[in-house]
């Protein structure tokens, strides 16, 4: 096994690291508090190939593998998790999904502007009844002539005010079960779809989520994504690779709280030396620096299965289900390495916290990617 990087992932980790420190840190802190969606850097983004970044080069993407990927979005989360999950959900889900199940039209028209950075997409799955359990969605779509009519209501979607292109999950019968369940591509301006509330987060508050609704909206047939009875399969296998993703925010969060722990033991002084000479420090810097190490490794073995055409999806489970308690495990420590001052908004580690909590829960919670392990240790 190859555990180097090549000299093409070392000059991206290097341009990312530099973005990510000029063009996101500067007011990370102000667009969480005011909530603000980083528009000016997620265009950048978009200029720099962030945001299609392992696409075919034939539809505008970069053409890298899926260690690049981790290896980007765990620099852009390492500062600011809110433009890691934009840069995500845009690769993961929207252009995943597109490059793997459209047709070739539907590529030229919708994948290859977002592989781009023109565009902006959004994956829509989970309702206000609907979570885990992605079989029961009670949005429907109904056959009319050459279109489907559409109609429900969608929640906690990133990017939702923001897109321009929409992966919509909708059922023929709300009685068939994952039988029923198709993805359509709907776009901003729609008759009939409109964009409902924006949510007031506990963490990744500067990236954008809100409640999408569909009432009696139209779509021509062929914005049906994949064979007829493909929509259970297409939201499962993204989500596989959307799992990489999350996975690697999460591990760009713990780097970053770790960093912020680090630079905070060397300086800060109690009993008249650092607070880093202390055992009890060490041992929590110790403990994050392995966990750190422990999830990066499940990652990429996870995005090295994907980019060998194997069965990854147990592997971006155990990866995800890692990662995202180390970053929860790292930013607590990070906290209480700063005592009293990691309580406050002046240091970043408290925002680590809070941002960390989302990536135990979106895309599969932690309980969902236990049983995804578990039965494949009992199938075994």
């Amino acid at each position: 096994m190859d555990f180097s990087y090549t000299e093409e992932q070392k000059m991206l980790r290097k341009m990312v690291r530099e973005f990510a420190e000029n063009e996101l840190a500067p007011d990370a802190r102000e667009r969480d508090r005011e909530e603000r969606f980083p528009d000016a850097q997620v265009k950048k983004m978009g200029e720099l190939g962030f945001l299609g970044i392992y696409v075919d080069p034939k539809w505008g993407g970069g053409g890298m593998d899926m260690i690049s990927y981790c290896i980007m979005m765990e620099e852009l989360s390492r500062v600011d998790a809110s433009a890691g999950v934009v840069a995500s959900v845009n690769n993961s889900l929207i252009c995943a999904g597109l490059e793997k199940f459209g047709t070739e039209a539907q590529k030229e028209k919708y994948l290859r502007p977002l592989a781009k950075g023109e565009k902006l997409g959004a994956f829509c799955l989970s309702e206000p009844s609907t979570g885990s359990d992605a079989s029961a969605l009670k949005t429907t779509a109904v056959l009319k002539g050459d279109k489907y009519i559409i109609n429900g209501a969608k929640n906690f979607i990133t990017n939702g005010t923001k897109s321009q292109v929409y992966l919509v999950f909708a059922t023929l019968d709300v009685n068939s079960s994952y039988k029923g369940v198709r993805c359509f591509i709907i776009e901003r301006d729609t008759p009939g779809f409109t964009i409902g509330k924006k949510e007031k987060k506990l963490g990744i508050r500067s990236s954008d989520t809100c409640s999408l609704n569909f009432d009696q909206c139209a779509i021509p047939a062929e914005n049906l994504l994949g064979e007829r009875d493909d929509g259970f399969s297409i939201a499962l296998t993204v989500l596989d690779g959307g799992r990489i993703g999350i996975a690697s925010q999460a591990l760009g969060i713990a780097s970053g709280a770790f960093d912020a722990a680090v630079k905070y033991a060397k300086e800060r002084e109690q009993f008249g030396k650092p607070i880093s000479s202390f055992q009890a420090i060490q041992f929590m810097l110790a403990e994050m620096e392995i966990k750190i190490e422990a999830a990066r490794l499940l990652i990429y073995k996870s995005a090295s299965l994907r980019d060998a055409g194997q069965n990854y999806s147990i592997a971006s489970a155990r990866a995800k289900l890692f990662a995202s308690e180390t970053a929860m495990f790292c930013a607590d420590k990070a906290v209480q390495i700063h005592g009293g001052y990691g309580y406050i908004k002046d240091y970043p580690v408290e925002r680590f916290l809070r941002d960390a909590k989302i990536t135990e829960i979106y895309e599969g919670t932690s309980e969902i990617q236990k049983l995804v392990v578990a039965r494949d240790v009992l199938v075994s």
